[in-house]
């Protein structure tokens, strides 16, 4: 044995090494205090601090942290709300054809009834989008500031693509525009309530969103045709101004 016990952790590392080691943590734990301290503002009830610095702290927490908390209040949820889709189709013969409604949340819900493992979209991707549709619009669907129409372009994107899996035409139509509406239902009171609900369903329909270039599925072997075909057209063009 030597005369100096071995080192371990931080202090077995160079004095160089050890600065590093030191300045990383610290970023680490002052991201984390702020991380924590936004997350306390936004769940804190409207204070000073929220009243004056509200931006900053709805810009670190949304989308990706954002918490709900309606369980847990008084009154929690006590209604059912699905979200639907429909499309019109723009067909081969040059016609136009509007399509039933589709069950987006039904389809979620089946995916999700018995798995053991339902994956994150399939429990949050259309409900956390619908969530953000309506918390940034008013009751006319008219966008709240940018957060409003990012929701739009989230949510719109999101119908398209399922309509799309769905292949609601037939061969040769386009998808030209998107409508989405929300089916709410209240649920049943338990029996020894005397609580009386209406059954009947109400429905908050969205007005109807033309398809943009960037909602089309990059990935999609159809977006790798056109894209193919446009290559092959300009190799062509390439080859015959070679040529000339």
């Amino acid at each position: 044995m030597t005369g100096r016990e071995a080192r371990v952790g931080i202090a077995g590392l160079k004095l160089g090494y050890q600065i590093a080691a030191a300045c990383a943590l610290a970023v680490v734990a002052v991201a984390a205090c702020v991380h924590i301290g936004m997350l306390f503002l936004h769940v804190a009830p409207s204070n000073t601090l929220t009243k004056q610095h509200g931006d900053v702290v709805d810009e670190w927490i949304y989308p990706e942290f954002e918490q709900n908390w309606k369980l847990f209040a008084p009154n929690p949820l006590q209604q059912n709300v699905a979200v639907q889709a429909r499309a019109e189709l723009r067909t081969a013969d040059g016609g136009v054809r509007t399509t039933e409604w589709y069950g987006l949340s039904v389809a979620d819900g089946a995916a999700i009834d018995g798995n053991l493992l339902p994956s994150h979209t399939q429990q949050n991707e259309l409900r956390r989008a619908w969530d953000f549709y309506v918390g940034s619009h008013d009751s006319q669907n008219r966008p709240v500031g940018l957060r409003g129409q990012l929701s739009e372009h989230y949510v719109r994107r999101i119908a398209y693509l399922r309509l799309d899996r769905e292949e609601p035409g037939s061969k040769g139509d386009e998808i030209a525009r998107v409508q989405l509406r929300s089916k709410t239902t209240n649920v049943r009171p338990p029996k020894w309530s005397d609580e009386k609900v209406p059954t009947k369903p109400t429905y908050r329909v969205l007005p109807w969103w033309t398809v943009e270039p960037d909602d089309l599925p990059l990935a999609e072997g159809k977006g790798r045709a056109e894209t193919a075909a446009d290559a092959d057209g300009r190799a062509d063009t390439d080859v015959e101004g070679a040529a000339r």
